[in-house]
């Protein structure tokens, strides 16, 4: 079954190479599809040649076992062989599996208070940091989109955009809702409270990926009302684009000028018409979707805070940690670990590889 696939992968590795050469001198769109999908086989290939090298290597030593004066450097070379097979095997498995195209890229992340007023907005500049942090120890670059402020220094809405390779594989897994447990500064009896914030992270797309017409989308214009440069008042700067067809609507008013909050507005607008493509072809193929963004009821939950313990659980793996400053500081790797190790296991289960 593994060597079948196996080969499969190695034909269309083929004839990619021949389609690209086929395409020297003519249509660049297509040699770029076919260089982007060569690419993702490649190391599926390399790993396969190097597999059938040492089950040749591995046949070889086991004929030597007949011949008296080469038996001793078999006997020593045939667990090396049989080793190195079983690593190359696991790797296989691991590179057959379905990989989603969008890992590779930066996101956006959308963050916003739920359930818990004031202290929802708090919570979700507190993860808006912690995510800010996480990025910077990767060396990924972290842009402030757009943030509509409360009164008590929180976020009713933050949009940031995530900028590096592999950003979306790993923080694709903090999509859901988060819950916190605390006293707020405001509370004066010391009673604790539950508040909660949605957070929804979605893949970079540029206009190759997905088209939107400009017939579809409505764009008015207006004076931004955040603090964006001297002639912010001024000129009618922010704009706000309507995508027609699924009512989705995006506002972005924190640039200077209104041509680049417009790029800005259609880069989170064709990310989340991208995300909402995507979830619809999961439902249609009838894949459970794991990462659910909810409500932001305090009811649905997949991670939660707890201050007065100083413990943070995710609930889907059922992995605690008490150690919640480091995780607010960006320690979330333990978390992600985890969530990977199982959609992969999950992944080669359904494959049956």
């Amino acid at each position: 079954m593994l060597l079948e696939k196996l080969a499969g992968v190695e034909n269309r590795y083929e004839e990619l190479n021949r389609l690209i050469a086929g395409h020297s001198g003519g249509d660049y769109s297509k040699i770029a599809e076919y260089s982007k999908e060569r690419a993702v086989l490649e190391e599926i290939v390399a790993k396969f040649n190097e597999y059938k090298a040492v089950l040749k290597d591995l046949d070889e030593a086991q004929k030597m076992l007949a011949t008296p004066d080469l038996k001793e450097l078999a006997e020593a070379e045939i667990p090396h062989l049989e080793k190195r097979k079983e690593q190359l095997d696991e790797m296989m498995k691991q590179l057959l599996l379905p990989r989603d195209p969008r890992d590779d890229k930066s996101v956006i992340v959308e963050i916003r208070a739920g359930a818990g007023g004031d202290e929802a907005g708090i919570f979700a500049a507190d993860l808006f940091r912690m995510y800010v942090r996480y990025s910077e120890g990767r060396n990924w670059k972290v842009d402030l989109m757009s943030a509509n402020d409360t009164d008590r220094g929180g976020y009713k809405e933050v949009i940031f955009e995530v900028k590096g390779k592999g950003a979306f594989s790993r923080l694709k897994y903090e999509s859901g809702v988060h819950r916190v447990q605390r006293v707020p500064l405001t509370e004066s009896q010391g009673r604790i409270h539950t508040s909660t914030a949605t957070v929804a992270v979605l893949a970079e797309v540029d206009e190759v990926e997905i088209d939107v017409p400009a017939s579809d989308v409505k764009i008015d214009t207006y004076r931004a009302s955040s603090a964006g440069g001297q002639n912010v008042q001024k000129n009618a700067t922010a704009v706000r684009l309507t995508h027609v067809p699924s009512g989705l609507v995006v506002t972005c008013e924190d640039e200077r000028s209104q041509t680049q909050n417009r790029l800005r507005a259609m880069g989170i607008l064709r990310a989340r018409l991208y995300d909402a493509a995507i979830e619809k072809r999961q439902k249609e193929a009838s894949e459970a979707r794991k990462l659910q963004i909810g409500s932001g009821d305090r009811s649905e939950k997949i991670r939660t805070y707890n201050y007065p313990q100083g413990r943070v659980t995710d609930h889907r793996i059922g992995v605690s940690v008490f150690n919640l400053p480091a995780v607010m500081q960006g320690g979330i790797d333990e978390f992600i670990d985890e969530l990977a190790t199982r959609d992969q296991a999950e992944k080669l289960a359904e494959a049956g590889v």
